[in-house]
């Protein structure tokens, strides 16, 4: 039996679908700057909410990264505001017409840009990602439905209230934007049953909460999965650039999912690299877990086990290993890599370009750092989250893969023969 409150607002984001997929592109922009200014002037009741939140999980013992994530602060709301009106500066896609072509018998066919419809996301901690779906939704024509976790639930409502009243105010239909306001769980199966109604599920988190949700969706799912996320360093690396992007890749924010889990380094570097990167590693407060080339390196690195080298340690910790070849790095990722951030630092063309081909993942980056995978560094203004599926979206989700094609035809009274 699913709850009626839920049900209802459900079917309230069907009918509001409808309306939003032919909105004037000036209505949704007018609405994201809209949202931007109010997030601004709530700023100290989106503040306090987040307290109480954090008090919460600290009484029940949140996870350090968990809790990292839950955090914001008036840095953070004003990037939310920010990300709003970048996103309301983009180009709309809707109606946008692609691969034009006319058939020998003038048969004019093309693809235009369109909707998905109701798109839910069920994802833990990140407030802050309340905001980012609510806006590339909008500007793509689609309602949404949110079921954030626990921790986040007095932070999240807080944001919808503000993001609501602000659209609502300038034209956008109500129903567009929902946060499920309950901490049961049996409503999260409950939404993941109304395929008639949600077109879409982007379960965001970590993998138990993912495994739920493929296992219980009947609509098609977009999983956002961990990242086990890797460095190599070939041999021709620049080894002031290596050090530079192995200890931002890992270092930099350490509790998200494009953060480096693992250094691989060249066999031939083993004398001239080793040394200086678990120095540098070890120096930004990343403990090393290394094979036995990196244990003799430096005493502090810690003998690595198994389960390391497939492990998203969402802390200061890092798997090290010494490889015999491009190949080997290659094998190693396919083992060991979720699909999702993969990088290579080398000065060989030839073996930058056949890591690009190689390795199945999200994105894959040459003499960059992984933690550069996200949607607003990518110019998409935010991200619904990073796809490591391949259906229909491969990568940070902007507003272009919050919609689909249809093809539309136009004759002079073309018939089949």
């Amino acid at each position: 039996m699913i709850n009626a409150a839920l049900l209802e607002r459900v079917r309230a984001a069907k009918t509001a679908s409808r309306t939003l997929a032919s909105l004037p592109s000036a209505v949704k922009d007018a609405a994201l700057r809209a949202m931007a200014g109010r997030l601004r002037a709530d700023r100290e009741a989106i503040l306090a909410a987040n307290a109480k939140d954090l008090a919460g999980a600290d009484a029940a013992g949140i996870a350090a990264p968990m809790r990292k994530r839950l955090i914001l602060d008036a840095a953070k709301i004003e990037g939310m505001a920010s990300a709003l009106e970048e996103i309301a500066s983009f180009p709309d896609p809707i109606g946008r017409l692609e691969s034009p072509l006319t058939r020998p018998d003038g048969l004019e066919i093309a693809r235009m840009r369109v909707p998905l419809g109701v798109i839910a996301m069920v994802y833990e901690s990140r407030p802050n990602a309340t905001s980012d779906a609510a806006g590339l939704c909008l500007k793509s024509g689609n309602a949404v439905i949110l079921r954030g976790g626990k921790e986040a639930l007095h932070s999240n409502l807080c944001i919808e209230a503000a993001l609501r009243g602000a659209a609502e105010a300038t034209g956008v239909p109500a129903g567009w934007l929902h946060v499920v306001a309950t901490t049961d769980r049996t409503q999260v199966k409950e939404l993941l049953a109304l395929d008639t109604l949600i077109d879409l599920v982007v379960p965001r988190g970590g993998e138990e909460l993912i495994r739920f949700v493929s296992e219980n969706a009947r609509m098609p799912v977009l999983r956002h999965a961990q990242g086990v996320c890797h460095v190599f360093v070939d041999a021709s690396a620049d080894l002031d650039m290596a050090e530079k992007i192995a200890v931002n890749a890992k270092a930099q924010n350490t509790a998200v999912c494009n953060a480096a889990e693992a250094l691989l380094v060249h066999a031939v570097l083993k004398e001239r690299f080793l040394p200086r990167v678990t120095k540098a590693l070890i120096a930004a407060g990343v403990e090393l877990r290394g094979d036995a080339a990196f244990v003799a390196a430096d005493p502090r690195v810690i003998v690595a086990r198994e389960s390391d080298w497939g492990t998203e340690f969402l802390a200061p910790i890092m798997a090290c290993r010494l490889v015999g070849s491009l190949d080997e790095a290659l094998a190693h990722i396919t083992k060991h890599g979720t699909r999702h951030s993969e990088a290579i630092v080398t000065g060989d063309t030839t073996n930058a370009l056949r890591f690009q081909r190689e390795v199945d993942a999200s994105a894959v980056l040459v003499n960059a750092s992984t933690r550069l995978n996200d949607g607003g560094v990518f110019g998409l203004g935010a991200e619904l989250g990073i796809s490591t599926s391949k259906l229909h979206a491969y990568g940070p989700m902007g507003v272009d893969e919050l919609t689909t094609r249809k093809f539309v035809v136009t004759g002079n009274g073309h018939i089949r023969k």
